[in-house]
């Protein structure tokens, strides 16, 4: 095959600016290899590339800053044909083209490599979400029988935080800002954001929880740190709000023995080890994917469309290989 189907990102716009396109199957080189593209999830750092919100993209790219599929051909001999693998982040979509599109070609030190039984398009849902969940517990110190809020508990990230907490004897609650999706969510504890969490949480844990996993991010951090107990952790990683917290004075705002920390996705790329755990986990039963709904290739600007409306609970994915309109698989 020399050519392949990929959605393009032409400029900066709206989801029509992803175009489904005939491209050159890239040819391998030294430090790289070629990946078919099996299952790509979706994320809001590619809605905000496609908006124009990632200094130093140049357009066209194509975007995906994560994927999963088998490796067809490689300069390295630890990756031989057929070696199915993951790769996330790593300016994946951004610095050079990623996962939307049939094949991607892909440094070798982004490859990870898995084994699994799990169907394409669960093994999809599973690497930046689940890495970013797991990685930021770990940053929290989170321990069986504390005390979780999860801020954005119905992002994927969310979910898969909730899951991966749960699991491991962890008691959480997670919150949403719309009703309607409070039933997707599988923390001890649900409660809907109007705008002050204060008496809601207290009424749960009336000195605060131990750790707050802040998904929502810029927006509501200071209220974060205020909601934690004193000596606490907080935690952000997510920027559903945008990525700069308007005004931060440290002294005012941060109680006296309570910490703020901060996860990013790309600390874990490559980390193949976490993410068999993972995978193992999801395979005996220990955490849910939490997989919203599967797009084929040629509904990308749908899929965008879907994602900017905040209609998902749970993650969203783009199998290259068959049309798949209006799948819904729920884990």
């Amino acid at each position: 095959m020399t050519t392949m189907r990929a959605a393009v990102c032409v400029r900066a716009g709206g989801p029509e600016v992803l175009e489904i396109r005939e491209v050159p199957v890239p040819a391998v080189r030294p430090g790289w290899s070629l990946v078919r593209v099996r299952g790509a999830g979706l994320n809001r750092s590619e809605l905000r590339t496609r908006q124009g919100h990632s200094p130093g993209v140049v357009f066209p790219r194509v975007l995906g800053i994560e994927c999963v599929g088998e490796v067809t051909a490689s300069t390295d001999p630890a990756l031989p044909e057929g070696t199915t693998v993951a790769a996330v982040m790593g300016e994946m979509g951004r610095q050079f083209d990623g996962g939307y599109a049939e094949y991607a070609l892909l440094p070798n030190s982004l490859l990870m490599p898995v084994t699994t039984t799990l169907p394409w398009e669960v093994l999809a849902a599973l690497p930046e979400t689940y890495l970013t969940a797991q990685g930021a517990l770990d940053a929290l110190g989170v321990t069986p029988g504390s005390r979780l809020l999860i801020r954005g508990g119905t992002s994927s990230v969310g979910m898969a935080a909730a899951s991966i907490a749960s699991g491991h004897g962890v008691r959480t609650a997670a919150t949403t800002r719309r009703p309607a999706k409070a039933g997707a969510l599988t923390a001890d504890h649900v409660l809907v954001d109007a705008g002050s969490l204060a008496a809601d949480v207290h009424a749960i844990w009336p000195d605060g929880p131990d750790h707050v996993l802040d998904l929502v991010g810029a927006s509501t951090a200071v209220d974060s740190l205020r909601l934690v107990r004193r000596g606490g952790t907080v935690c952000v990683a997510g920027s559903l709000s945008g990525w700069v917290i308007p005004d931060l004075e440290p002294i005012a705002m941060i109680p006296s023995g309570t910490r703020l920390t901060a996860f990013h996705s790309d600390t874990v790329k490559g980390d193949a080890a976490l993410l068999q755990r993972i995978v193992d986990e999801v395979e005996a039963g220990v955490h849910r994917p939490n997989l919203h709904r599967v797009f084929g290739l040629e509904d990308i600007a749908a899929a965008h469309r879907y994602m900017e409306e905040d209609r998902a609970t749970g993650k969203l994915v783009v199998v290259p290989d068959v049309h798949v309109n209006n799948r819904r698989t729920r884990g």
